[in-house]
């Protein structure tokens, strides 16, 4: 990790589905000299993008090539299926992917479930060449979709619906930067995304100036309640010896007699 930054700006690269909002925010509140930039990727480009010294850091889907990138997984999203509003499946509040047998399942070149053979149910005749032409397809009767939730929010139509299934793939999301560019600005993000608080110190190296200049504060300000205490002290014993003189003389004698 390199102790200080050479780039004035933040960049951090995005892919469809995920909503860096809230981070953003909380990075701009935190960090407001240093400008945070935002760029939606595609799922597949998201690690060319890291490695290729375009992003700082970014918001992917997982996996990703733990050899040349390091990860940290963030959450995993539910998997739906798109379907009409007049679908049967829409009579279950979820389905199991066998429900699916009977349907023509449409796989874009784009999908990010990472089936290890197919999707369930019965393939097109050509596989859609994104997530937004398969909504298309299913919007005019072709075909369903399955995708993660967040997919199926972001490509929403008012003629479809979705529902979940129980035992499909699903997509995790993480947070990633290249191995060799592990920077303070990436520990900062790192911080925000985990929720630590402004003032940890986790996996930075606090500054140390203004430990210094307290500890320098604290001694100054013992050394004066300590020169304090010796002038009070010698009052006091001054003092008492004062009044001690003032008793010995002061004493009251036999009266005299007439």
């Amino acid at each position: 990790m390199t102790g200080s930054e050479d780039r004035p700006s933040f960049r951090l690269a995005y892919v469809p589905g995920v909503t860096p909002d809230k981070w953003a925010r909380i990075w701009n509140e935190r960090l407001p000299d240093v400008p945070l930039t935002l760029t939606q990727v595609p799922a597949a480009g998201a690690e060319g993008v890291l490695l290729d010294g375009d992003a700082d850091a970014g918001l992917v889907r997982l996996p990703v090539d733990r050899t040349r990138l390091s990860a940290i997984p963030l959450y995993t999203e539910t998997t739906v299926v798109v379907i009409p509003k007049d679908h049967l499946v829409t009579a279950a509040d979820e389905v199991a992917a066998e429900d699916l047998a009977d349907e023509i399942v449409l796989h874009p070149l784009d999908d990010v479930l990472g089936w290890e053979e197919r999707p369930p149910g019965r393939p097109a005749l050509e596989r859609p060449a994104t997530t937004a032409d398969a909504v298309e397809l299913v919007a005019a009767g072709i075909g369903v979709l399955l995708m993660p939730l967040s997919l199926a929010r972001l490509h929403h139509r008012k003629d479809l619906t979705y529902r979940t299934v129980t035992d499909a793939p699903q997509s995790g999301v993480a947070l990633s930067w290249p191995e060799d560019a592990h920077t303070d600005r990436v520990e900062d993000f790192i911080g925000i995304v985990r929720g630590r608080t402004v003032n940890s110190t986790r996996g930075r190296q606090p500054d140390p100036a203004p430990a210094r200049r307290k500890a320098a504060a604290g001694k100054q300000q013992s050394g004066k309640q300590q020169t304090g205490k010796q002038q009070t002290g010698g009052a006091r014993r001054g003092g008492g010896t004062a009044r001690k003189k003032s008793g010995s003389g002061g004493g009251r004698g036999k009266p005299r007699r007439r």
